[in-house]
């Protein structure tokens, strides 16, 4: 049996297929992984493309299950970058799948957290959802740090990121930058940014800013 990554590391991370999926679902997976990387690492003329090249080869298939999956993932990774988005594209053609997994993702997402079914989460996201239910922020914030993927952490830092201290922001500035995801290193600087009342500290930061910004 084939064992592949839906759509990548993504955001349901740790969802995979048992059985074999076709040409179309395999390049549409490797569209998206190769537009995970580069939107994060702001390459966005690349990114672009390889979003449209994942949706095209999403939609040779007449089973909408992997066009919803890159309509959420698009969504969870503009809000992991603090992009606003209410994941509009997965909605408009939610009621033509049957997920569960997929609708309350969704609702993780965009922090429709009072009506989630935490049971139909993928594991890696569970605790984190509890907690988050919760509102035991610091609990949360550390089963992020347990996660396996990078992506899953930002996309999940950045649900909580109102309520990261300066050493928590840090440390995920250090996960971002160590995989070069440089759009995602601007969101988390401008975010330590916000939370500093020092000018001289306020001042570097926005030095920083201003040098990763400059082309």
């Amino acid at each position: 049996m084939i064992k592949i990554l839906i759509i990548s590391l993504f955001i349901l991370s740790g969802c995979s297929l048992q059985s074999p999926v076709n040409k179309a679902q395999y390049a549409a997976s490797n569209a998206f992984n190769s537009y995970t990387k580069n939107f994060l690492s702001d390459n966005n003329l690349i990114a672009k493309s390889e979003l449209h090249r994942a949706i095209n080869n999403a939609k040779l298939s007449a089973d909408l299950d992997a066009l919803a999956r890159i309509y959420l993932g698009q969504c969870a990774l503009n809000i992991s970058v603090g992009i606003e988005d209410k994941c509009q594209n997965y909605k408009n053609i939610k009621e033509l799948i049957d997920s569960n997994n997929l609708d309350n993702y969704c609702k993780l997402i965009t922090l429709e957290v009072q009506d989630i079914q935490i049971d139909k989460l993928p594991i890696t996201y569970k605790k984190f959802t509890k907690y988050l239910n919760d509102k035991n922020y610091n609990k949360a914030y550390q089963e992020i740090l347990k996660m396996d993927s990078e992506v899953s952490q930002l996309i999940s830092a950045s649900l909580i990121r109102k309520y990261l201290d300066r050493n928590q922001i840090n440390k995920i500035i250090k996960i971002s930058s160590y995989h070069g995801y440089k759009k995602s290193n601007l969101f988390w600087l401008k975010e330590l940014r916000n939370t500093t009342v020092d000018d001289s500290e306020n001042k570097k930061l926005t030095k920083i800013i201003s040098i990763l910004e400059s082309k």
